[in-house]
């Protein structure tokens, strides 16, 4: 990453993030943060606190300890329209998309444009062609049904549906999970297009190869528990792996602290 980038007040900041359920400790102590322009990973095994975590920027949980700030200011996410109000959008790994409607529909489901009383379907789908093609989705036309669309194409209507409301930063938890190498590479490149146009992006992944395609920072837990900070272009696969795994705590905090 940038130096210039350690210096700037981050878009998002979570300091000292803290979740219990009941006696398990989900989180514990975790800092996190994402800048404008940037792509952060969030990788770690299974119950490593990652889906927590995002849950929590998402206004879905609330921490039980921890500050939260966007542009340096300290703030609260009771629940998912405060994360709305504040910039923040979250695509989460189910979708959430309906089969039965068609791409226009689901992009605008529930924030439907109006013109007086009507709804204003030519609006909608001007402002729908206009983000897919900011995000160079290659889906052939706004009134295809979701139901004939691969599995990259119905990402990019779920990511196009989170732009309407001009986030600042999207969260985006497992987007290529169970693609094709051909709808894996499509998506990463909405991640990119993301990136281009000034968001800050959190990607929660398992697949590294992913990972060090887009990402500008890899950030590790373990157990609830930051276990790593790495450049993206700098970082070995093996040193990720011994982060995730604590085969080589060492090295891994050696590295992280050397970026």
């Amino acid at each position: 990453m940038a130096l210039n980038a350690r210096t700037r007040v981050p878009l998002l900041s979570l300091s000292g993030i803290t979740k219990r359920f009941n006696a398990v400790e989900a989180l514990v102590d975790v800092d996190f943060e994402v800048n404008a322009h940037e792509v952060v990973a969030l990788v770690g095994d299974n119950a490593a606190g990652k889906s927590t975590l995002a849950k929590i920027i998402a206004g879905v949980l609330s921490p039980d300890a921890g500050l939260m700030e966007i542009d340096g200011e300290a703030v609260s996410i009771a629940n998912p329209s405060a994360a709305h109000a504040l910039g923040i959008a979250t695509v989460f790994q189910d979708l959430a998309l309906c089969e039965n409607l068609d791409v226009t529909s689901n992009i605008f489901l529930g924030r439907e444009l109006r013109a007086k009383l009507a709804i204003d379907d030519s609006r909608m789908e001007n402002v729908a062609r206009g983000i897919l093609r900011d995000l160079t989705s290659r889906i052939p036309s706004v009134r295809t049904p979701v139901s004939t669309l691969s599995g990259g194409q119905r990402q990019s209507v779920a990511i196009a549906r989170t732009l309407v409301g001009s986030p600042r930063i999207v969260v985006l938890d497992e987007p290529t999970s169970a693609l094709s190498v051909a709808h894996t590479a499509e998506v990463l490149t909405y991640i990119e297009r993301l990136r281009d146009l000034g968001l800050g992006v959190v990607l929660i992944s398992h697949n590294m190869n992913d990972v060090r395609a887009v990402s500008d920072r890899i950030e590790v837990l373990r157990h609830g528990r930051n276990n790593g900070s790495f450049s993206a272009d700098a970082v070995t696969h093996e040193e990720i792996l011994g982060a995730i795994t604590g085969a080589s705590v060492t090295a891994a905090h050696a590295r992280a602290l050397a970026i």
